[in-house]
C-alpha cells in the first residue's frame, strides 16, 4: 500500500505489526484482551528537522525498516480504513535487524 501521508520534519509514519492471537501453549487470545504490539514497519519518513544553523538533520530510519517503539508512542490516524501511527523519530527505540 502506498501511504497518502507525507510526514513533516522528523516525523515517521508506522504501521503496527499484527498481534499474535495464540500463546506458545496454544491458548487463543481474544482481540479485546490482546495488547497492542510495539513494533511496526516504517511507511513514510519526513525530511528531518533543521538545526540552529538551518541545516537539515537526516532521519536515521528509512521506509521498510521494522522499528520498536513505546506502547503509547505516536498519534493514531486512519487513512483509507487503515490504522497508522505518526510519531517523532525520537519515539523510536530501535531498528530490528534481520
Amino acid at each position: 500500500m502506498k501511504t497518502q501521508l507525507k510526514p513533516l520534519h522528523d516525523r515517521v509514519v508506522v504501521k503496527r505489526l499484527e498481534n499474535e492471537t495464540k500463546t506458545a501453549s496454544g491458548i487463543v487470545i481474544p482481540d479485546n484482551a490482546a495488547e497492542k504490539p510495539d513494533q511496526g514497519e516504517v511507511l513514510a519518513v519526513g525530511e528531518g528537522k533543521k538545526n540552529d544553523k538551518g541545516e537539515r538533520l537526516p532521519v536515521d530510519v528509512k521506509v521498510g525498516d521494522i522499528v520498536v517503539f513505546g506502547k503509547y508512542s505516536g498519534q493514531t490516524v486512519k487513512v483509507e480504513g487503515e490504522e497508522l501511527l505518526v510519531m517523532k523519530e525520537e519515539d523510536i527505540f530501535a531498528v530490528v535487524k534481520k
